[in-house]
């Protein structure tokens, strides 16, 4: 078994072995088995409040395995406003509920939630359902890299 304790963002030069697709939930777990392609076991051991974003690497101990993350598609809401402000609201409305939101200048993108899609089309949004990768926002405080 193979065991992950750091990982880098991506870098063009680096050769990667393998990829593992994560959902975003999955992604956040600094402690978890996952098992690849392959069938080969992997362990991640990586430092508490590390947050994996899409085209990250993974480094085995030794060195010599990379894997790279990739945000696997999984069932999420896309919520579209008619005006950047009706956008902002839900956003804020979103916000107030602590729930994980994917926050782009065109569309919110939520994990699927009955009560939060009502409360979305009761402010007037239109709400897709869909299989896409989701990249929820951060919290402010957590310990997290930036891919800016």
């Amino acid at each position: 078994m193979l065991t992950f304790t750091k990982f880098k963002p991506p870098d063009i030069d680096y050769v990667v072995n393998s990829t593992l697709p994560l959902t975003a939930e999955e992604r956040t777990r600094s402690r978890y088995k996952f098992t690849l392609d392959n069938n080969q076991d992997v362990f991640l051991r990586l430092p508490r409040g590390t947050v994996l974003h899409d085209g990250d690497i993974l480094i085995d101990e030794n060195q010599d395995i990379s894997v790279k993350i990739i945000a696997k598609p999984e069932p999420v809401l896309t919520a579209i406003a008619q005006t950047p402000l009706l956008l902002l609201k839900a956003a804020y409305h979103l916000g107030n509920r602590h729930v994980p939101v994917e926050i782009t200048p065109n569309y919110l993108r939520l994990s699927p939630d009955a009560v939060l899609q009502k409360m979305l089309e009761n402010l007037g949004l239109e709400i897709q359902a869909e299989v896409l990768p989701f990249q929820p926002e951060l919290g402010a405080y957590g310990n997290h890299h930036s891919h800016q």
